[in-house]
């Protein structure tokens, strides 16, 4: 979804900022008011104001003024929510380009900002989350697929039908989706996929052949399998291989904003969506 490591230059502009104002308290401010003449034994007549008139450099000031309000975001960010931008159709009819959506980050463990090393165990991802992780090929790059594969599932995708464990997953169909049309492709079709203690929309191309292999694998231990919902137009697990547990980011939960800038441009109906 993103292409550079923003938490990296969040958490190295926090560092920064909040050793400079520790480095000014505890060593520059002291010898600033010695060299004005305003001691820290001064007697008890000493004017109280006086060492307000003592200038702070520029950098100290700025960091003591955008500490508070980066460590703020870093935390937030961090263990709580963080949102990204939908950039491609790879989640449709689910998640559409432009979508802005928010990220539950403490669904699956609280995880330290840049090293993402899990501190807090506090739950595990379930078969049809939606989940951002790290691609696993460059992560500096942020993806979001559906789970569909827990550790041990046995899973098949064959002739676009989905088995999990020898049972073919149920599709029903809703309706066409005429707003994505691929050549050769047509109308794609809307169907309600109903995995085991979920359902969810996915598309699929009739007439177009899947661009994957039929495949059987096992999900090993600390991994997951995930697709996206637009099935014949998404490169996920069926392409690249298994998501290690490591990667995760967290739990899709929310479109708090739809912007398309090279499309439809605001779409106020999708404000507020959860996302299924």
């Amino acid at each position: 979804m993103i292409d550079y490591d923003f938490s990296f230059y969040l958490s190295l502009a926090t560092l920064i900022t909040g050793l400079v104002w520790l480095l000014d308290a505890f060593l520059l401010a002291p010898k600033r008011l010695a060299l004005a003449g305003v001691e820290s034994g001064a007697e008890e007549n000493a004017d109280s104001d006086s060492s307000d008139s003592v200038p702070e450099p520029w950098y100290v000031e700025y960091s003591k003024s955008f500490f508070p309000v980066l460590l703020f975001v870093l935390v937030l960010r961090s263990f709580i929510a963080e949102p990204f931008r939908i950039p491609s159709g790879s989640m449709l009819p689910t998640l559409e380009v432009g979508d802005f959506i928010l990220v539950n980050k403490f669904s699956y463990g609280l995880r330290w900002p840049v090293f993402n090393n899990k501190f807090i165990e506090i739950g595990e991802p379930q078969r049809g989350d939606v989940v951002v992780f790290r691609f696993p090929e460059d992560p500096r790059i942020d993806y979001i697929k559906r789970v569909v594969g827990l550790p041990g599932d046995r899973i098949e995708y064959i002739d676009k039908q989905l088995v999990i464990n020898g049972n073919p997953v149920a599709l029903e169909f809703v309706e066409p989706y005429d707003r994505i049309i691929i050549r050769g492709g047509g109308v794609s079709r809307v169907y309600t996929e109903k995995l085991p203690n979920k359902e969810h929309a996915i598309l699929l191309y009739p007439r177009v052949r899947s661009p994957f292999q039929d495949s059987v694998e096992v999900v090993p231990d600390g991994h997951y399998f995930v697709m996206g919902d637009n099935r014949d137009d998404s490169r996920d697990s069926r392409a690249w291989g298994f998501l290690p547990e490591k990667n995760l980011v967290g739990k899709a939960f929310f479109v708090w904003m739809h912007y398309d800038f090279g499309g439809d441009g605001f779409e106020l109906d999708r404000i507020g969506l959860k996302i299924r």
